[in-house]
């Protein structure tokens, strides 16, 4: 994790659920994270099994010039990277991963930034899974928030095992170890159109980048 808000959030979150999988819902208090609550998200399933945004911190809808309550979460990716997308925030869900990935946001006008996203799992229930999010600009041109993003490339991905990693994964040397990507992240074609794969002890990330 490198930015501060990512880092606070994952903090914050350990000491919620107290050796849990996850925290409840309820335990959140909105007060705690006041500073962070502007770029925060919560994803909730909808009655068609798809993740979409329940609420979503006020910068955070500025980036998209849009209310994100409501809106598919895939729909925010490029195409070929939707079926990904919602099969990794599934994995937040169901196996109360933690899912960190750093990603290229695009607005309409041609302009890019590097931005960071965590998604850690909530409690909600086995009806009602929800996660708790953030997304953190790794810089704040003047035109963010001006000039709407309207497509993301992932750059990275890594599906981290919270009772195994510590909470700072800056820095960390990386294994190539292709063989060992999960068959959960989708069929073959798929893994290898993010590009290079390796491991980090309990950590599978995902190399990808722009397309030639």
């Amino acid at each position: 994790m490198n930015q501060n808000g990512s880092i606070t959030l994952f903090q914050y979150w350990n000491r919620l659920r107290d050796g849990r999988p996850a925290p409840k819902r309820s335990d959140v208090e909105p007060a705690d994270i006041k500073t962070l609550l502007a770029d925060t998200f919560i994803l909730e399933r909808d009655t068609r099994g798809e993740a979409v945004f329940r609420l979503a911190g006020t910068r955070l809808c500025a980036y998209y010039g849009r209310e994100l309550k409501g809106f598919s979460f895939s729909s925010l990716w490029r195409e070929k990277d939707q079926r990904l997308m919602s099969r990794l925030v599934h994995g937040v869900f169901e196996q109360k991963s933690l899912l960190l990935l750093t990603f290229e946001g695009f607005s309409r006008n041609g302009r890019s930034n590097k931005f960071e996203l965590l998604a850690l799992p909530l409690d909600g229930g086995v009806e009602n899974p929800r996660c708790l999010g953030i997304v953190s600009a790794a810089e704040r041109p003047f035109w963010l928030g001006a000039d709407p993003l309207a497509d993301a490339l992932i750059d990275s991905i890594r599906v981290i095992d919270p009772d195994q990693e510590p909470a700072s994964l800056k820095n960390r040397p990386a294994i190539d170890v292709p063989s060992l990507v999960p068959t959960e992240f989708g069929p073959p074609e798929t893994i290898a159109a993010l590009g290079r794969v390796r491991r980090i002890r309990h950590l599978v990330v995902f190399d990808g980048g722009r397309e030639k």
